[in-house]
């Protein structure tokens, strides 16, 4: 991956949205994430489809649920900057707390 490839994943305030909540909480599934961004299920589960497509999540499935977590093979830097983006996303983008 790339820093272009990283910030063209990350520039809809969705994907951003459902990638801080994921760092935040390890693993969710689609209703987590439905309930949190206050979005109908179609359009959580299209960003998702692209943030895998972008190798920034990775699924589990557990018989008809999906569970998303960062990707496990995401280099240090990636990591860095979703780290470094934790605070000031959480600042303009208030989400529901744990």
């Amino acid at each position: 991956m790339t820093p272009l490839q990283l910030c063209k994943c990350l520039a809809d305030e969705t994907r951003l949205k459902i990638i801080m909540q994921v760092r935040q909480h390890g693993e969710l599934c689609v209703c987590d994430l439905v309930d949190t961004l206050g979005q109908p299920q179609p359009t959580v589960s299209r960003h998702l489809s692209q943030l895998r497509a972008c190798a920034l999540l990775s699924v589990r499935k557990d018989a008809q649920w999906a569970y998303y977590r960062l990707h496990e093979g995401l280099p240090a830097w990636v990591k860095e900057v979703i780290d470094a983006l934790q605070a000031p996303v959480r600042r303009q983008f208030p989400l529901k707390p744990d």
